[in-house]
């Protein structure tokens, strides 16, 4: 009897172990085949390390996710897919009644995006303004919510409760326990707190400060998009370096060597 109960138990475990291995195959098959995919541009990939950035904040495609401020969809593209068949993806995007003409055609071109890609099919589309529209997803409802590159633009807003009023709304759409990640320019903590209010670069204290101040704690760094070549210092701030090349041809070959800007990836949690 003793024998035929190990043997069961040891069955058991085994099988317990082939069914967890071949679930976690199954979500990183899903992220690993929307990364991959030959439809989306993956030229940036190695500026953004999508998956390995995506991996440290510990989505899974089972995920109820928020995306803010995905504008033309360089993340979109890999989080609908891998969200499509067992998650739900919430794209929080700029807000329909905004005057700024440059969130009109963003908007406007992500809309394209969701009626003409099967991709995109179902995404379910809200609005964030960080002054004005903050109801990104049903309260306590996502398991994550995701920032690429944005943080810079809410400290630099008019409205100086912009960033605080950004991450309360991602507090308020999360579940207990649910994910912050966050990643942004990195502006060196030995320089003067004034660069944050026009170089687009931010330092890493303040964010999370701001984080903490919403009531998130602070879970983890990485350098997964560190970028030592990145001086900070450039003269039209972040927006000299790829993608946007500001001086354009001035010094062109310069700033491409540097490559995209140096990043924090920086994961927080609701805390329970």
């Amino acid at each position: 009897m003793k024998f035929a109960l190990k043997t069961l138990l040891v069955a058991t475990l085994s099988l317990s172990s082939t069914m967890t291995l071949a679930h976690n195959q199954g979500h990183e098959s899903a992220l690993q085949q929307a990364v991959q995919s030959s439809e989306r541009n993956s030229d940036r990939d190695q500026y953004r390390h999508p998956l390995a950035t995506l991996a440290f904040f510990g989505f899974e495609p089972t995920m109820t996710v928020v995306e803010i401020a995905p504008g033309g969809g360089w993340y979109s593209e890999i989080l609908a897919p891998a969200l499509k068949a067992q998650g739900t993806y919430y794209a929080a995007h700029f807000p329909a009644d905004s005057s700024v003409g440059y969130y009109q055609r963003s908007l406007a071109g992500f809309k394209t995006k969701i009626a003409n890609d099967a991709r995109f099919s179902d995404v379910k589309l809200t609005e964030f303004a960080p002054s004005t529209h903050l109801a990104i997803a049903p309260a306590g409802s996502a398991d994550m919510v995701l920032t690429f590159r944005n943080v810079h633009n809410w400290y630099m807003s008019k409205d100086k409760d912009a960033a605080s009023n950004a991450f309360k709304s991602f507090y308020t759409a999360l579940k207990p326990g649910g994910t912050l990640g966050v990643v942004e320019h990195r502006l060196p903590e030995d320089r003067a707190d004034e660069m944050q209010q026009s170089s687009g670069y931010m330092k890493q204290s303040v964010v999370i400060a701001l984080a903490k101040q919403a009531g998130f704690e602070f879970v983890a760094d990485s350098d997964i998009n560190a970028n030592p070549l990145d001086t900070a210092d450039h003269p039209k701030g972040v927006w000299t370096l790829p993608p946007s090349l500001r001086l354009g041809e001035q010094d062109a070959a310069k700033y491409k060597a540097i490559g995209e800007s140096d990043r924090m990836t920086l994961k927080f949690k609701k805390p329970l």
